[in-house]
């Protein structure tokens, strides 16, 4: 069998290259999923469950304030209606830190 030339190999290489540069681009994209899942369901966890009233309703407020600047999609925003708009048992923004919220 006659060996690879130089230029055929090199070729090969960077067919492998790419390749390798394919997996690791879906590696991160993967791991940078992974991580805005896991943070998501922090916060949302911290939203239900927190006995912090304050620190729970600031994190609502925040939500709030924020993403309708961040969602762009009609459709995005309507998978955050429930975060946007205020809930019946959730304090409003002026009764969180005066006492006058329930916990």
């Amino acid at each position: 069998m006659a060996r690879k030339t130089i230029g055929e190999r090199l070729a090969q290489l960077e067919a492998q290259r790419k390749t390798l540069q394919i997996r690791l681009s879906k590696q991160e994209r993967a791991i940078d999923t992974r991580r805005k899942v896991l943070i998501g369901a922090l916060v949302l966890h911290r939203l239900e469950n927190d006995r912090d009233v304050q620190f729970a309703g600031g994190i609502a407020e925040w939500l709030r304030r924020e993403l309708p600047k961040f969602l762009t999609r009609d459709g995005d925003r309507d998978l955050f209606d429930d975060l946007l708009k205020p809930q019946a048992n959730e304090p409003s923004i002026g009764d969180i830190g005066n006492g006058s919220a329930a916990s």
